[in-house]
Formats: C-alpha cells, sequence, structure tokens
C-alpha cells in the first residue's frame, strides 16, 4: 500500500466515508431506485422515463425547462429520454408557438391511457421500505429540505 500524504487526526476522521452525509444518500438513493426495476422493465421503462410520466400526468405541456427544474435533470440527461418516449409513442416534442426558443413536451393519448398501467407502482415500491409512513413522510421532507438548498 502506497503512502498517503500525511492528515491530522481530525481530518483523517472527517474522511472516512462512515462520516460521509452523501454516501448513504447515493447508497439508499440507488436501492431504492433499483426497486422500481421489476415493476418498469416489463413496461419497458427506465426510472428516468417514469419519472418525467408522471410530471407530464402532472402537468401536461411543460418546458424542457420546466422538466428539468421539476426533476432536478440538465436537458444533457433529458433528451436522450425524451426521444425514447417520443419513439415509443408516449409523447411528443414541439416548440412553443409563444417563444420559439423554447421546447414543450407533450403527453400523446397512449401516454396519458400508459398511466392505468403504472398506478400501483408506488405502492408495490412503499411496501419494499422498511419505513413506517410516519419515517417516510419525515425522511421526504428532509430530502427536499436538502434539495431546495442546493
Amino acid at each position: 500500500m502506497r503512502d498517503l500524504p500525511a492528515v491530522t487526526p481530525a481530518e483523517e476522521e472527517a474522511l472516512k466515508l462512515s462520516h460521509q452525509l452523501c454516501f448513504p444518500l447515493y447508497a439508499a438513493a440507488r436501492r431504492v431506485v433499483g426497486l422500481y426495476t421489476p415493476y418498469l422493465a416489463p413496461l419497458g421503462l427506465t426510472y428516468t422515463q417514469y419519472i418525467v410520466l408522471l410530471a407530464l400526468w402532472e402537468e401536461d405541456g411543460l418546458t424542457v425547462g420546466e422538466l428539468g427544474s421539476r426533476l432536478f435533470l440538465d436537458s444533457g440527461t433529458l433528451t436522450p429520454v425524451f426521444k425514447k418516449l417520443e419513439g415509443s409513442g408516449y409523447l411528443l416534442r414541439e416548440r412553443d408557438s409563444r417563444d420559439e426558443r423554447s421546447v414543450r413536451v407533450r403527453l400523446t393519448p397512449q401516454g396519458a391511457s400508459f398511466r392505468s398501467q403504472v398506478k400501483d407502482i408506488p405502492a408495490q415500491v412503499g411496501s419494499c421500505l422498511p419505513l413506517s409512513p410516519t419515517e417516510a413522510g419525515q425522511l421526504y421532507l428532509l430530502l427536499y429540505q436538502v434539495l431546495r438548498q442546493a
């Protein structure tokens, strides 16, 4: 093993993986997203495609920028997702008639009706989590507190 640069005992303690808040957040997010795979894969959806559809079922006709803000994703991540969902017949992208610089994302009738096929997924995934409804609610509030500050 190579010699590591010298650090103070306090710095060494601070650099331990077990002391990083980011690590359990990252690992838990990966685990929770992975719980969706058995439900989404048979439908031909990825988790990112699923959350795009959730956002559009809530409010159809959002701009790419609005979707990015709501999903905390950039347009470089969203563009291939839109292309795949468009190819599957679930959505259309079109220039905003009031602002040619903006692209609006709209559900097709097939995309709107697809909602009925995924309606049970939140409950199915929620039942896999080892949290009480109160704990889940507390975690939800804390995570959004972090997201609003970032």
